[in-house]
């Protein structure tokens, strides 16, 4: 009986929109605010990539670097400066025209050690950034950054408004937002559901969007739905018209479902892993960490939990990835409990009485911080399953996603649990094991000289070879030393109303709609 009526209040929530100009979208979790300097949470890209524009953007290839506030841009030769000239006639929702000297404060700000940004390190090393005059700005690099443009196209570099920022203060991103892009702000509130409106006359959109205007939906309604059987019933009853979190089980009844499409990208990188933290008591163990990656079955995670939608990973990143090192194929460690069951009784790890391993009078229960949602709650339980067979505990501790970022963040955990987008092993290995990420993105505390050097050869590197070769000793320095568990590699699929036009899955930071104007109800 509770459990209908908690389906019941869920789906009481979703507005109906079965007509023209509205649309629901379900999605599993919040952002923690929408500050595109602070939150590095998908949900945040989600919404700042239709309330906000970017200097330039990425084609749905995810290769292509395409127009965006700039209609164009010089590098000089030395890939130290770029130099991009504005379209005209831009405006923030409020009405005021847009000008170089606000995209000069935004990426000022992300860059400003006091905005304490985590992801501050994708804008390169900044020499300066300028506005000789009001449709030009100059971005000078103390040394070349060769993933300038693609980090330029994130939702970090979403341009706001000083006066916004000024005025908000400590609720910028949480009570209001005012930006140049396709949508403006409309109402957030959270662990519920943010909306959005049209934002009339916008016509400065990405020139691979077929609609050159102002978005054909008035209003969009991001609606929190935690449950993932009842996202499934509100997409097929239509109280919802799109999203990307359908549970993988319901994919196949969806394929053939009648009144719904699904579409899928592989051009998406997106990979599910947990990650330890290395200088913790027991996970402070290569051989532990090791023998935890040999104790996790990911083809069986795949197949009999994710339904075979995902592929089962045991890189960090995708091997189609660019610059991913094809030596290191048949390296990766692969699942094998006899072997880690071997691997932590020589590293002195025994079983106790209650069948978990100890040492030293050390338990061998790591715990595992985890977002909210079934997703995780999923994986963490197959986790545990499988290490519990060699004498492993796992502890998993459970937040809402409005505070999990802000516990990651601590020193308080053994490991999490994540997911992540990238388009490169320069995107990846640069977000998660720079020394001066810690503790975050870097949650690992990951801190070795020789990784920094090699990261930063990549960054400088003007080839493609060189860029190449930097980052392949990244990729084996870390695996071998086992600092993550990855579990797999998930495409972009989105499923929609067959009311909808068809929508062509983006994948830009996880991000499938990506600035959302080409959603439209057919006609």
């Amino acid at each position: 009986m509770k459990k209908t009526l908690l389906l019941g209040c869920a789906l009481a929530v979703l507005t109906g929109t079965a007509f023209a100009q509205e649309i629901n979208i379900v999605r599993e979790v919040d952002s923690n605010n929408y500050d595109p300097h602070k939150s590095t949470a998908r949900a945040a890209a989600e919404s700042l990539f239709m309330l906000g524009d970017t200097l330039v953007s990425l084609e749905p290839d995810m290769k292509t670097v395409t127009d965006g506030l700039a209609k164009s841009w010089e590098v000089s030769d030395d890939k130290m400066t770029y130099t991009f000239h504005l379209k005209d006639g831009i405006k923030f929702c409020d009405g005021r025209d847009m000008t170089a000297d606000d995209v000069v404060y935004s990426l000022k700000r992300w860059i400003d050690p006091e905005t304490k940004s985590p992801v501050a390190w994708r804008a390169g090393t900044v020499k300066d950034i300028t506005a000789p005059d009001a449709k030009t700005v100059v971005y000078q690099l103390e040394e070349p950054f060769s993933e300038l443009l693609y980090q330029l196209t994130q939702s970090f570099a979403t341009v706001i408004d000083k006066n916004d920022v000024e005025k908000l203060g400590a609720d910028f991103g949480v009570t209001g937002l005012n930006t140049t892009g396709p949508f403006c702000w409309g109402e957030w509130l959270p662990r519920d559901r943010m909306t959005m409106t049209r934002h009339e006359g916008y016509n400065w959109g990405p020139q691979f969007y077929t609609n050159k205007g102002a978005p054909h939906m008035a209003k969009v309604t991001w609606q929190i739905v935690p449950e993932e059987n009842t996202r499934t019933v509100a997409l097929m009853t239509d109280q919802s018209q799109v999203t990307q979190y359908i549970p993988q089980i319901a994919f196949a009844q969806m394929r053939n479902t009648p009144t719904v499409e699904v579409h899928r990208s592989d051009e998406a990188f997106w990979t599910w892993f947990i990650g330890f933290k290395v200088d913790k008591p027991t996970v402070s163990d290569p051989a532990v960490r090791r023998a935890m990656n040999m104790a996790v079955d990911q083809d069986a995670l795949a197949r009999d939990i994710l339904f075979g939608e995902v592929t089962p990973a045991h890189s960090y990143i995708s091997e189609n990835a660019l610059d991913w090192d094809p030596a290191l194929n048949d390296k990766l460690i692969k699942y094998d409990p006899e072997a880690a069951i071997k691997l932590l009784d020589e590293a002195g790890w025994k079983p106790g009485a209650d069948g978990i391993r100890e040492k030293d009078g050390v338990k061998l229960r790591p715990n595992l911080y985890i977002q909210g949602g079934s997703t995780w709650q999923k994986l963490a339980e197959f986790v545990q399953a499988e290490l519990l067979k060699v004498g492993i505990g796992l502890d998993i501790q459970v937040f809402d996603a409005t505070v999990f970022w802000g516990k990651v963040a601590t020193q308080e955990f053994d490991s999490f649990g994540m997911s992540y987008p990238y388009i490169s092993a320069g995107d990846a290995l640069n977000l998660y094991f720079l020394s001066k990420n810690i503790p975050t993105p870097n949650r690992m505390n990951w801190n070795d000289p020789e990784t920094d050097e090699w990261l930063a050869e990549g960054r400088r590197a003007t080839d493609d070879a060189s860029r190449a070769a930097a980052y392949a000793k990244v990729l084996d320095k870390v695996h071998e030393a086992a600092v993550w568990l990855p579990l797999y590699h998930e495409p972009m699929t989105i499923v929609q109303s067959v009311k909808l036009e068809p929508i062509v899955p983006h994948n830009n930071y996880g991000a499938g709609l990506y600035k959302g104007l080409d959603l439209k109800y057919r006609e």
